[in-house]
C-alpha cells in the first residue's frame, strides 16, 4: 500500500474499539477487522442468502456473499488510487450486508412489517447489531469488537431516535457530520456492485433482453462500441464485455469526481471530512445515467412478476415464522428461547434475519407441514 492521504483513516487516527485489544502481529487493526469479518458466521451464511434470485433458481446468480466481494473489489481498487485505507475499505464491503435477512429486500421488508411497534428493522442496523453483539466467537467480548471506523462505515444510515441510542457510532448522525472517505467509497462501490450485477444476471434469467437495455444510456454507448469492435461476438461475451466498460466507467468517474471534490473543500484531515458535504460522489451527468439505469431495473427485473412471485412467498415464510414464534417461544432454539425471556419480538428477529434463504424454507416447513417431522 503506497503512503496514505492525510484525510485517510489509519492507525494513528483510529478511535480504535470498545474493548481495549494488544495491536495485531503483522497486520494492521483494520486487517484484523476483515480477518474477523471473513471468519464469522454471520459472513459464511451470506453464500445462501439472496440478492435477487433465490438460491434454488440457479447456481450462477449472485448471492449475498459473491455481490460483498464484488464491492469489496471495485471499493479497494478506488480506494487505492485516492491513496486511502484499502484494508478499512474492505471490511466495511465485506460486512455491510451481514444483518441482511433472507429474500433479499423483500424479506427485510416483511421482518420490518413484523416488528411495527418492536423497534422495527433495517439491515443496516442489524449488520452493525450482528459484529456488536450476536457473533459469539470470543472469550473476552460480545460480537466482534472491530474498529469504530469499521463500524462507523457499516451504519449508512440511521434515523436520529435511533442514532441516539447508539452511542459514539450514531453521534454523527446527530451532528449532521460525514463519515470516513472509506465509508463513503464503500457506499457508493455497492451501488456499482449491484447495479451492474443485476443487469447480468436479470439478462442470465431471461427476465430482461438486450433489446430493452440497449435503451439505457449507460449501457447503450458501450454495447455499440463492443459490437463495432467486436463483430459477431457471442451474446455471453458481448453482456460481459459491455457490463465491464460500465464498471469502468463508473469507477473512472467517481475517481475524478471525488478527486474534485476534494481539492475544492481543501480537506486536510479526517475532521475536514466528517465537516464537509459528501465527497465521494459520481459527476452530474453519470448520477443522472445511474439513476435511469436504476429505473430500468426496479421497472424490469424487480418488478418483474417472476421476482414479485418469490417475493409474496417470502413475504407469507417471514410472517408465519415471526408470528409463529412470538405466539409460542418454546418453538426457538435454546438460545434464543434465553434471549426472548427479556425481549420476545428483538429474539425472533435476530433468529430470522440469521437464516439462509434455504433454512428459512426448511424451517416453515418443519412448523407448518404436517408431513414434516
Amino acid at each position: 500500500m503506497s503512503e496514505l492521504a492525510h484525510y485517510a483513516v489509519g492507525e494513528h487516527n483510529t478511535r480504535g474499539r470498545a474493548v481495549p485489544e494488544n495491536a495485531p502481529f503483522a497486520r494492521s487493526e483494520f486487517q484484523r477487522d476483515r480477518d474477523r469479518i471473513i471468519h464469522s458466521t454471520a459472513f459464511r451464511r451470506l453464500e445462501y442468502k439472496t440478492q435477487v434470485f433465490v438460491n434454488h433458481e440457479g447456481d450462477l446468480f449472485r448471492t449475498r456473499l459473491t455481490h460483498s466481494m464484488e464491492v469489496a473489489q471495485i471499493a479497494r481498487s478506488i480506494a487505492r488510487y485516492l491513496r486511502l485505507n484499502e484494508d478499512l475499505v474492505e471490511a466495511i464491503a465485506l460486512a455491510h450486508d451481514l444483518g441482511h435477512t433472507p429474500f433479499g429486500h423483500a424479506g427485510q421488508d416483511a421482518l420490518n412489517a413484523c416488528m411495527k411497534g418492536h423497534g422495527g428493522f433495517e439491515h443496516n442496523l442489524q449488520s452493525l447489531r450482528v459484529v456488536d453483539v450476536l457473533e459469539e466467537r470470543y472469550a473476552a467480548f460480545d460480537g466482534l469488537n472491530l474498529c469504530f471506523e469499521t463500524r462507523e462505515g457499516i451504519l449508512k444510515h440511521c434515523s436520529p431516535e435511533c442514532a441516539a441510542s447508539l452511542g459514539a457510532v450514531g453521534e454523527r448522525f446527530l451532528k449532521k457530520q460525514r463519515p470516513s472517505l472509506e465509508a463513503q467509497i464503500a457506499n457508493l462501490a455497492d451501488e456499482i456492485a449491484y447495479n451492474n450485477h443485476d443487469v447480468d444476471d436479470g439478462l442470465r434469467s431471461g427476465l430482461i433482453k438486450l433489446e430493452q437495455i440497449a435503451s439505457v444510456r449507460l449501457i447503450a454507448g458501450h454495447l455499440d462500441a463492443v459490437r463495432l469492435a467486436y463483430p459477431g461476438l457471442g451474446e455471453r461475451r458481448l453482456i460481459h464485455e459491455t457490463i465491464r466498460r460500465m464498471i469502468g466507467t463508473l469507477a473512472t468517474d467517481l475517481i475524478q469526481q471525488t478527486e474534485k471534490n476534494i481539492r475544492e473543500c481543501g480537506a486536510m484531515n479526517l475532521d475536514d471530512v466528517r465537516a464537509s458535504p459528501p465527497l465521494v460522489a459520481f459527476s452530474p451527468e453519470v448520477r443522472e445515467q445511474s439513476r435511469e439505469l436504476k429505473t430500468f431495473l426496479h421497472t424490469h427485473l424487480y418488478r418483474h412478476y417472476h421476482v414479485m412471485r418469490m417475493n409474496t412467498k417470502a413475504h407469507r415464510i417471514i410472517a408465519d415464522l415471526f408470528h409463529a414464534f412470538v405466539e409460542d417461544r418454546r418453538l426457538l432454539p435454546p438460545q434464543f428461547q434465553r434471549q426472548a425471556e427479556t425481549d420476545t419480538a428483538r429474539a425472533v428477529s435476530d433468529y430470522i434475519a440469521g437464516m439462509t434463504d434455504r433454512y428459512a424454507i426448511r424451517e416453515h416447513r418443519r412448523i407448518f407441514a404436517v408431513e414434516e417431522i
